[in-house]
């Protein structure tokens, strides 16, 4: 693996860590939004793996509540797996430009809900009506894209859970469905040896650059950088989402 793609990469995960140590956003999706912009998706998705699996362990570990999420979100994360490996045929099989464009389009989406707040709000009998049909686009968006965050973070955020469960439930399913990614893009021949490296090298770049955003977040309006991030995000997402047709 060339230079330039190392110091890239390195340079991708601090930043993306450090909006997410200083926003709170999603460090999967805004790594893979500047990753994707200079690399192939295939190759992008699997350097994400350890850096964003070691922060989900550590939160888990850290909220607590696993078997209460576990025990009320169970059908959410079995409907996911199917998904999984539907969107993971996709993005093996499919053309580069493809899965870019629908991580654009996904970024884009993203951004639109989370400026507006997602203000609305479901009851326990929606939530379980809906949690299947979530896990499965969840699974599917993931698979074929690497972005972990929709519609599973707005469908979860309706549900008006206290912080803590919400975030064990979330960062389950986030760690669950990169076990299953790992194992499926293995299956393709997607994960190598000089990219495990690089990607266990990620975590150190994205330590740093969540402490120093969160330092920086102790320090600065929130909701200002909250906004500018997620205008980041649909700008890149346009960008990716439009490339196939320029």
């Amino acid at each position: 693996m060339d230079i330039n793609t190392v110091i890239l990469s390195f340079t991708a995960f601090f930043i993306a860590s450090f909006l997410k140590g200083l926003t709170g956003l999603g460090f999967s999706t805004l790594c893979l939004g500047f990753l994707a912009v200079f690399m192939d998706l295939k190759l992008a998705i699997p350097l994400v793996f350890l850096p964003s699996l070691s922060s989900n362990i550590m939160v888990m570990v850290e909220s607590g509540r696993f078997f209460e999420a576990l025990k009320r979100f169970r059908l959410l994360y079995l409907a996911a797996i199917p998904g999984l490996v539907l969107g993971i045929w996709f993005l093996g099989t499919s053309q580069n430009e493809v899965p870019k464009a629908v991580l654009g389009v996904v970024m884009f989406l993203y951004g639109i809900w989370g400026l507006k707040n997602g203000l609305f709000e479901l009851s326990r009998q929606k939530e379980r009506s809906l949690m299947m049909p979530v896990g499965l686009l969840s699974g599917l968006v993931n698979g074929a894209t690497g972005s972990q965050i929709m519609p599973i973070m707005p469908y979860l955020l309706s549900l008006k859970m206290d912080r803590a469960l919400f975030v064990q439930t979330i960062n389950c399913a986030f760690t669950f469905n990169t076990l299953i990614m790992i194992i499926g893009l293995g299956k393709f021949g997607l994960i190598t040896l000089p990219v495990v490296w690089l990607s266990a090298g990620g975590i150190l770049p994205v330590a740093a650059g969540i402490f120093l955003g969160g330092r920086v977040r102790k320090r600065v309006t929130e909701d200002l950088y909250r906004k500018m991030v997620l205008v980041l995000l649909m700008v890149l997402g346009i960008n990716l989402a439009l490339r196939p047709l320029l």
